[in-house]
């Protein structure tokens, strides 16, 4: 839960700052882009389950 929370307000950290200095989003800017960091994002997370239940 702490995890979600930093992840959750990092993010929100990072996107005010970009609008703060009106610098361009760290996101790619196409959909497969996009769809990639998704994907990347998942794997990441069943990865972590995975290894917390073998453990």
């Amino acid at each position: 839960m702490r995890d979600l929370i930093i992840a959750i307000a990092l993010g929100l950290g990072i996107g005010s700052a970009c609008r703060w200095f009106d610098l361009p989003l760290p996101a790619p800017p196409k959909l497969v882009g996009a769809l990639l960091v998704l994907a990347m994002t998942l794997g990441f997370a069943a990865a972590d389950q995975w290894l917390a239940v073998g453990a």
